[in-house]
C-alpha cells in the first residue's frame, strides 16, 4: 500500500562523480534517458532529438520563474564578521524571508552591510525553521542592486563556482522569484524550442517560484509525516485554455520539470480543468496520487529519498523509476541541475517532420 511506504524505499546508490558540477557548453546535447512510464522500458537519446518524440496537438508545459542571485556575502558593521544571507521570500515591501549563517549571531536589531554599503539591512525577527525577516535599504531598483552584488544560489552538491549567471537560468526565465532553478528547463534552447512549435506543439507557459524546501531531505520515516514547504504560482487565461484544448481533443500535456507538474496538478479542479489563477501549494504528489492533468514528464535525475524522486515515482511506478536510475548509473549519466534529462512518455513512436 502507498500509505506504507517509507523514505527509505525511494533510496538509491549514488556514485559522488556523477554529481554534474558545470552546465554542458551546448544545452541541449545532454543525454536524455527515454523511460515508458507503463512498462519501464528505456531508449537512449540525446535531448535535442526530444523533438522527434512530440507530436502536434502536444502541449509543453513550462515554467517561466527566474532565479534571483539571491545568495548574499556581507559583514555586520559593528564587528566586521562576515555573514551570507539567502533571500527565500519576499514578505512585503523590502522585507525578505531570509536564511543567515551563521545564524546564532545575528539576532532581531542587527544591522548588515552588503557591497561597502550599496546595500544595508536591519534583521527584524526570527520566523519559522530559525529563518530571519529582514528589512533592506539601498538607492535605485532592488533587482539591479542585487544582480550587482548577488550570487546565484547553487545547490549544496554543486561546489564548483558558476562561471556564467545565465547557465543557471532558463532561456525563457521571465518573472523574478526563485531561489533555485526549475532545472528541466535548462536543456531547451530557443533555437529548439522555435523547432517544437514548427511541429505543431504548444507551449505553455505557467509560473512557480521555486523554494529552497526543493533541496530539503525528507527526515520524515514515513513518507506521509513528511511536510511540503509552500511556493507561490500562477497561471494565466491564455495557459489554461492551451493546457484544456490539449486535453479536451486527446493530446497530451507534457510538464517540463516536477515544477510546472505542481503548478497545473494543484491549480486544476477535480475534472482536471485549469481556468486563470494565482496561490500557494505545498502539493505533495506521492504514488497512489492520480494526475488530474499531466501525461508526461520531462526531468532531470533527483536526489534519492527526494520528494521529487516520489512525484516521479507516481507518475511512473517506483519499481520503474528506481530501475531506470540504476540504468543510468550504470550508463554513468549525469545527475541533478546540470545533469542529463529523463523523459517519462508512453509513446516511443519517432514523428520526423
Amino acid at each position: 500500500m502507498e500509505q506504507d511506504l517509507k523514505t527509505s524505499d525511494f533510496y538509491f546508490d549514488l556514485p559522488k562523480e556523477l554529481i554534474a558540477q558545470d552546465p554542458l557548453e551546448n544545452r541541449s546535447s545532454s543525454r536524455l534517458l527515454m523511460v515508458d512510464k507503463n512498462t519501464g522500458v528505456v531508449r537512449h537519446e540525446i535531448f535535442h532529438n526530444i523533438v522527434d518524440y512530440l507530436h502536434a496537438g502536444d502541449c509543453l508545459v513550462l515554467n517561466d520563474t527566474k532565479v534571483l542571485p539571491a545568495r548574499l556575502l556581507g559583514i555586520k558593521p559593528d564587528t566586521g564578521a562576515q555573514v551570507e544571507v539567502l533571500l527565500l521570500k519576499r514578505r512585503e515591501g523590502n522585507v525578505w524571508e531570509s536564511l543567515v549563517k551563521p545564524g546564532k549571531k545575528v539576532r532581531p536589531g542587527a544591522k548588515l552591510t552588503f557591497g561597502e554599503g550599496i546595500l544595508n539591512a536591519e534583521v527584524l525577527d526570527v520566523v519559522e525553521e530559525g529563518n530571519r525577516l529582514i528589512r533592506f535599504s539601498y538607492n535605485g531598483i532592488f533587482e539591479e542592486v542585487l544582480d550587482r552584488l548577488g550570487e546565484m544560489p547553487l545547490p549544496p552538491y554543486i561546489t564548483h563556482k558558476l562561471k556564467d549567471k545565465n547557465r543557471y537560468q532558463t532561456v525563457y526565465a521571465k518573472y523574478d522569484g526563485s531561489a533555485a532553478a526549475p532545472t528541466a528547463g535548462l536543456h531547451f534552447t530557443s533555437e529548439l524550442l522555435a523547432q517544437i512549435e514548427k511541429k505543431g506543439v504548444k507551449l505553455a507557459y505557467v509560473t512557480l517560484h521555486v523554494g529552497l524546501g526543493t533541496f530539503r531531505p525528507v527526515k520524515a520515516d514515513h513518507i506521509l509525516e513528511h511536510h511540503m514547504h509552500s511556493e507561490y504560482y500562477q497561471i494565466t487565461q491564455s495557459a489554461a485554455e492551451m493546457i484544456n484544448e490539449a486535453k479536451k481533443s486527446g493530446h497530451r500535456v507534457i510538464c517540463v520539470g516536477t515544477t510546472s507538474c505542481r503548478t497545473i496538478e494543484s491549480a486544476a479542479d477535480e475534472s482536471g480543468i485549469l481556468s486563470e489563477c494565482c496561490g500557494d501549494t505545498e502539493i505533495f504528489i506521492y504514488p497512489g496520487y492520480q494526475f488530474k492533468v499531466m501525461d508526461c514528464l520531462i526531468t532531470n535525475f533527483h536526489l534519492p529519498e527526494s520528494t521529487l524522486v516520489m512525484l516521479v515515482s507516481a507518475l511512473a511506478g517506483r519499481e520503474n523509476v528506481l530501475q531506470a536510475y540504476k540504468e543510468a548509473v550504470k550508463e554513468k549519466y549525469r545527475f541533478f541541475s546540470f545533469g542529463d534529462a529523463c523523459f517519462f512518455t508512453d509513446d516511443f513512436t519517432k514523428n520526423i517532420i
